[in-house]
């Protein structure tokens, strides 16, 4: 591990050390549980996530034409070009 310095504020080094004792884990473990949460929370989503966020989106759209089911891979292949 890497020694780093970090200055928190008192009512935050007090409720670190709250929930550190709570937790029966030093405060410095508890920062670290708190970045990788936040890192992870940041990353990108799941491919569940993924599914869940294409199935939401289906049929939002509207492209003014009707025959889209039939010509899908020629209006992406256009798409693509442009």
């Amino acid at each position: 591990m890497v020694r780093m310095q970090v200055q928190f504020g008192e009512q935050q080094l007090c409720r670190l050390r709250e929930q550190a004792a709570a937790e029966h884990a030093s405060v410095s473990e508890i920062v670290r549980r708190a970045v990788d949460a936040w890192m992870e929370g940041r990353g990108q989503p799941t491919p569940a996530e993924l599914r869940r966020q294409a199935i939401g989106a289906a049929g939002t759209f509207a492209s003014g034409r009707s025959d889209v089911a039939e010509q899908h891979d020629d209006y992406l292949a256009d798409a693509f070009q442009s």
